[in-house]
């Protein structure tokens, strides 16, 4: 008889071939979800709900010049296992048009929301007019959703004159509040990338008297889907969402902290209940992301990475730095990479997904390519007395330096256009510019990284942190640094990108005052970043 723990211990895949080997031969997860078009029973029009269906607001995303996603999840008691609703199919109709009135309606339709996804709506609108301009709602019986705005992407062979965008990553809502998208919602978008923990995974604790996480460390579906509805319960972050389309993407919380691939963190864990936790968390996160059906979860594998393109302008790769990552290596503090973090069998992309990546770019006719991804990419070396931790993190693209220096030394030799890294994570903001290996300032730049820091993970940091003259002395790359929670606002052009730092003073309570720290601009064609 076939042992599956010893077969899931045994068999490290890449792109998914032990997880179909582990499908195939376990039942340990339900039935895969079927689309929520498709209903597997009765319809109804008019369910008995409990209260207002759209707690959670509604969102799109994953924008393509002639489609968008639009997003909502019926949950009339959002902190419900259930949401709250009953296991039956509920006809929901969505409604696109010109004008904030729906006077000039464009298209309408109905969908299926179902138990199989939580009760989440996707609906993949087409046919839609290039670098256009749209509201939409959802009905539910009498109920209505608010009214949310949406675009679509200019055409591929247009040269769209600017694109203004934002970034943020990292809102553990325990930290504190979510002033920083109060303040993201003032201004006119057209994109917003999210680059990982949306959620984070632990048990109810509060911090600081702030805000406290509902339930338990999350295990189960139902427990991830609790604290999704949770987050997206916040006013703010519902109304970045209902602004403009996002383009999401996961880092390690929405599952565990830390994980790699299919091994958890946590020492001992059993390799099978650990793809089952994975499974619960992927589908969870789908059914709260405005994402499209090509995304949607088999098991414990989950397609996120794609890409987009902005007209002529700009081509975005959003990357999966967590699903197909080799272990990270042992090394954490050392103060020059060792012989595990430079092994070129380490890998944070996958074959698969960095082929994928090469051959985009290698295609692309973009004045601007950008890598919106998670983890920093700078190979910065924090061995400053104060700093918490040192030497090299080995979570990040320095523990996996083999691929990462030759993926650089690929974008220098294919003289790929104006290289654009964007990346979250580390709750702390920098400017750093890239070589093939960051040791060696003599050679050149190849692509500039802006990180952003977190919308409230960390709670308060500085504006001025002391060791800032230290750490770039250690690493002249680096070119701006602190620790303010905050977000990156980016104005794009045929000529510069231009990246604000938005900083949060005070996040513990509502109404933070707001900040534009420093701006730095990249020319087209130009090696480097320098202050705006």
């Amino acid at each position: 008889m076939l042992d599956l723990h010893r077969l899931a211990e045994a068999i490290r895949y890449e792109g998914g071939l032990s997880r179909r080997l582990w499908l195939a031969c376990t039942a340990t997860l339900a039935a895969l979800p079927t689309l929520a078009s498709r209903a597997a029973g009765p319809v109804t029009t008019r369910p008995a709900l409990v209260g207002d269906p759209f707690t959670l607001g509604v969102a799109s995303g994953d924008p393509e010049a002639h489609s968008v996603v639009l997003w909502t999840r019926l949950a009339p008691r959002p902190l419900d296992p259930d949401g709250g609703m009953k296991p039956e199919f509920v006809s929901v109709t969505w409604e696109l048009a010109q004008d904030q009135q729906f006077k000039k309606m464009v298209q309408t339709g109905k969908s299926i929301a179902g138990p199989a996804l939580g009760h989440s709506v996707h609906v993949e609108v087409k046919g839609l007019k290039p670098d256009s301009r749209y509201f939409y709602r959802f009905r539910v019986g009498e109920a209505v959703s608010p009214v949310g705005q949406t675009r679509t992407l200019p055409a591929a062979d247009s040269s769209p004159d600017q694109l203004r965008l934002a970034f943020a990553s990292c809102q553990h809502y325990e930290s504190g509040f979510y002033t920083a998208y109060e303040e993201m919602a003032k201004h006119e978008l057209d994109l917003v990338f999210h680059l990982g923990d949306y959620i984070y995974e632990g048990a109810g604790r509060g911090r600081g008297g702030v805000r406290k996480h509902a339930g338990p460390k999350l295990k189960t579906l139902s427990d991830y889907r609790v604290r999704h509805a949770q987050y997206r319960s916040d006013p703010a972050l519902q109304a970045m969402h209902a602004k403009c389309p996002w383009f999401v993407t996961w880092d390690d919380h929405e599952v565990e902290n830390n994980y790699a691939n299919d091994i958890s963190e946590r020492p001992g864990v059993d390799p099978v209940a650990f793809l089952q936790l994975r499974a619960n968390a992927y589908q969870a996160y789908y059914e709260a992301m405005p994402l499209r059906a090509r995304s949607m979860p088999r098991g414990p594998d989950m397609l996120l990475y794609r890409k987009a393109r902005f007209g002529r302008l700009a081509e975005f790769f959003v990357l999966d730095t967590r699903q197909y990552r080799t272990d990270q290596p042992n090394g954490d503090g050392l103060k020059d990479l060792n012989d595990a973090a430079l092994d070129p069998k380490n890998t944070i992309l996958g074959r698969q997904q960095r082929g994928w990546l090469q051959a985009g770019l290698l295609q692309s006719s973009a004045t601007w390519n950008v890598l919106a991804q998670q983890v920093m990419m700078a190979m910065v070396n924090i061995s400053i007395k104060g700093l918490t931790g040192s030497g090299y993190v080995m979570d990040q693209w320095p523990g996996y330096a083999f691929e990462r220096m030759e993926l650089m030394r690929w974008l220098a030799e294919r003289k790929i256009a104006n290289p654009i890294v964007l990346t979250g994570d580390i709750h702390s903001n920098w400017v750093n510019e890239l070589r093939v290996d960051d040791r060696k300032q003599d050679t050149p730049v190849v692509a500039v990284e802006f990180v952003g820091t977190s919308i409230t993970s960390g709670g308060n940091g500085s504006a001025n942190p002391f060791y800032v003259p230290l750490l770039q002395r250690t690493n002249p790359f680096v070119k701006f640094h602190n620790t303010e929670r905050g977000y990156v606002r980016c104005e794009v052009t045929a000529k510069t990108w231009r990246s604000d730092y938005v900083g949060v003073v005070d996040v513990l309570k509502p109404g933070g005052k707001v900040e534009v720290r420093k701006s730095f601009v990249v020319e087209a064609g130009q090696a480097g970043v320098k202050l705006a």
